[in-house]
């Protein structure tokens, strides 16, 4: 147990398919349309005086019965207390709050023990990793909550070990390492939340986006008492030749097509959206991307590529694969299936079917038959460009012209991002709705090598770029790093006058498969909204990234209420009661997948420092404490004498934006701007990327990725920017 300050700088088909021999039948069953009233009652509890779940119950719905702060009085919630968590990046956990005690997660998997109603902290645990592990987390050392059992807190670290906690103390009852190649170049790292199922503890990882292709997905479950290892599922098969570690994974390797190449691990991360259903004694889950081949595949060139962007149910005593179901064949765009789960009872050709319905990263909403795995429903709810639609006879999409763009950049709904992401939604079995925050939101897919440009690859996406076209949508710039790409202009003709960039949350009926009601959340740019909780009370809420907690009717979508909390908010929150009074509470911070992006002046997270807190409200409570303001981050120190040339120039422009823009972007954010560094960071400019002298502040040396010539470059590019900005900045003062 450690108890510090944590406060530190930080740098930064095969079609669809089933063992079940029921759910290899073709068809559609058809799911009727239902009053909401009449929903079949839920098979688990769901949450009320306590959240002893991250999801609020076994179902992961984000709902609870408490009604104490509803439709009527909701305009009455301000200030009951807040915790300061010492650090200053994305919070994406929600707190459990048992007999009292609210248990959380932070950064690098951090674990606070608090007093639910007062917020004064009982303990606190340091995973005590190793910073620079920070160059495996795709986006930001994030942590997506807890479980507790029996007295026993358990979390997984960013450095992928899990950890078994006292619940009264704090101190580490055991410990096991769940990654299973440590090497320079491994680019593994866990950020979600721990599953609990009847005697294990269950947990996956992420990197299938980075590095060398040496990422190779799987889950594992460990012993509940000891943390012994009981079995390992893979996602994907191994290297051609090599022996096959379960049955499954023989299928799998049929789909990879006669291009399998053995020197990478094919990805299919587990990076979130874990579930447990206890009738059926299975794991539900989702996998990511390939690793790291070519995401720009043309028709011909597409395989099923096996497990990936697939949902997959194993036996959670044996670890064998029950049923699967693969989302997005041939995934060339990102398309993750690892959004989070929830299980309802629904009416489905007039019986009570128990299900699962996922919002996925795709733009099409599913429902399975929890079972068997057997589609019962594919729906689109966001605009979506490409695919027609689910041929719910084999499972799989109708491509559209636009999922190629293998010859030359396609606009491509929804983007990487994804129409819905890891930020959870919720089911209320009060309105029958599911609420789900909604990126509406398209990138510009480049093969890179196809458009000749500077670039061939992009940390992050190996052989391709997804460029969002928003506000910072710069066609100068972006053309002359990736090649020729549509205007702005050209690409708006297609939404018409709906704003090619904006967050929704939508109210989503499941039974009558549409959408119900839905609140534009930002417009223009990604606001990185929160998570989504719905209650008894006829309300839902949410935060946004302007930083209010917003309060709205669950059956109409009317606002009741906004509190600006100071700080941007992507968690979900959660509610809980004690003592008669209910609380709702939310963890703030920015950072997560937007860790690179420059904040614009008008964003809340710009203007005020992201001091990670724990944020509670009651009834009649007061106003939010706001965070101290930043410091003007838009200053340019004198830069240092460095000779350089045009084409060194241009070679580290390249090489920062293959390598360095996927932590650092120019202008305010979560990491350092790299075009206004101190005379002493450039003194130490080599040092710092080749031998990692900073890496205990997160920055990893990069000696495996880049040449000492790149590096030279990259200074050199930077102390140009900065130049540049330093020359600007005179002017402007010499004017006033």
């Amino acid at each position: 147990m450690v108890s510090i300050n944590l406060r530190k700088p930080l740098l930064g088909l095969l079609c669809a398919f089933s063992v079940a021999a029921s759910s290899l039948q073709a068809g559609f069953a058809q799911i009727s349309a239902a009053n909401p009233a009449d929903f079949p009652a839920a098979t688990y509890p769901v949450a009320g005086e306590q959240w002893p779940y991250v999801g609020g119950d076994p179902a992961g719905t984000w709902f609870s019965s408490l009604a104490d702060i509803n439709d009527s009085n909701a305009g009455q919630l301000g200030f009951a207390w807040a915790y300061d968590m010492g650090t200053e990046r994305g919070q994406e956990a929600t707190p459990l709050v048992i007999d009292g005690v609210m248990y959380t997660s932070g950064v690098w998997g951090i674990v606070y023990a608090l007093d639910a109603v007062t917020g004064k902290l009982l303990w606190s645990f340091h995973p005590g990793i190793d910073p620079a592990s920070a160059r495996n987390a795709c986006c930001d050392v994030v942590n997506r909550g807890v479980a507790v059992r029996d007295g026993v807190v358990f979390v997984a670290s960013e450095d992928g070990r899990l950890h078994a906690l006292d619940a009264r103390t704090g101190a580490e009852k055991w410990t096991a390492d769940t990654i299973i190649s440590r090497n320079k170049t491994y680019t593994y790292a866990s950020t979600g939340a721990v599953l609990l199922t009847s005697d294990c503890v269950v947990i996956g990882n992420s990197g299938a986006d980075l590095g060398d292709g040496s990422t190779r997905g799987y889950i594992s479950a460990w012993d509940i008492r000891t943390g012994a290892l009981k079995w390992r599922f893979f996602t994907v098969p191994p290297a051609p030749g090599q022996p096959f570690e379960h049955p499954e994974l023989e299928m799998a390797a049929k789909s990879w097509g006669p291009g399998h190449d053995g020197r990478y691990q094919n990805g299919g991360t587990v990076w979130d959206g874990l579930s447990y259903d206890a009738q059926t004694d299975q794991i539900v889950f989702g996998t990511a991307n390939a690793s790291p081949y070519v995401r720009a595949k043309s028709a011909a060139e597409r395989h099923d590529d096996l497990f990936n962007a697939s949902i997959v149910a194993v036996n959670a005593h044996t670890g064998r694969m029950n049923w699967y179901y693969q989302e997005t064949p041939g995934d060339a765009w990102d398309y993750d299936a690892v959004q989070k789960f929830i299980f309802a009872n629904l009416p489905v050709g007039g019986e009570t079917r128990r299900v699962v319905m996922q919002a996925s990263k795709n733009g099409f909403f599913y429902t399975l038959d929890l079972k068997t795995g057997k589609l019962l429903a594919a729906d689109p709810f966001s605009y979506v460009n490409w695919a027609t639609g689910i041929d719910l006879a084999t499972g799989r999409p109708r491509f559209t012209e636009i999922a190629d763009y293998s010859a030359k950049p396609k606009n491509v709904y929804p983007s990487w991002a994804g129409a819905h992401t890891w930020n959870p939604m919720s089911f209320s079995p009060k309105t029958g709705l599911v609420y789900i925050p909604t990126l509406d939101a398209p990138n510009v897919m480049v093969n890179l090598p196809a458009n000749h440009g500077k670039l061939d690859h992009l940390e992050g996406f190996f052989n391709a770029n997804g460029i969002i076209p928003d506000d910072t949508y710069d066609e100068v710039t972006l053309t002359r790093l990736f090649g020729p790409l549509p205007t702005k202009a050209e690409l708006q003709k297609e939404r018409g006058k709906t704003s090619l960039v904006r967050e929704v949350l939508k109210a989503w009926d499941p039974v009558a498969r549409k959408v119900v009601w839905e609140q534009v959340t930002s417009d223009g740019n990604r606001g990185y909204d929160g998570g989504v909780l719905s209650t008894a009370g006829n309300i839902v809420v949410q935060g946004r990234g302007d930083g209010t907690l917003r309060v709205y009717n669950a059956r109409t979508g009317v606002q009741l209420a906004a509190i600006q909390t100071g700080s941007h908010i992507m968690a979900a929150p959660m509610t809980y009661r004690i003592g008669g009074v209910q609380y709702i509470a939310v963890q703030v911070g920015y950072g997560g997948i937007g860790i690179s992006y420059p904040l614009p002046s008008s964003d809340i997270a710009y203007r005020n420092q992201n001091t990670n807190r724990i944020v509670v409200f009651k009834l009649g409570g007061g106003p939010v404490p706001q965070p101290d303001p930043r410091p003007d981050p838009l200053t340019y120190p004198a830069p240092p004498a460095f000779r350089s040339t045009p084409a060194l120039i241009a070679h580290g422009e390249a090489k920062f934006t293959e390598f360095c823009s996927r932590c650092h972007m120019f202008g305010p954010g979560i990491t350092p701007d790299l075009s206004r560094l101190p005379r002493e960071i450039h003194g130490m400019f080599d040092a710092i990327v080749l031998k990692g002298v900073l890496a205990g502040a997160g920055m990893a040396p990069l000696d495996d990725m880049v040449t000492k010539y790149d590096v030279k470059a990259i200074h050199a590019y930077l102390i140009d920017q900065q130049r540049k900005g330093y020359e600007a900045q005179r002017t402007k003062n010499v004017v006033h």
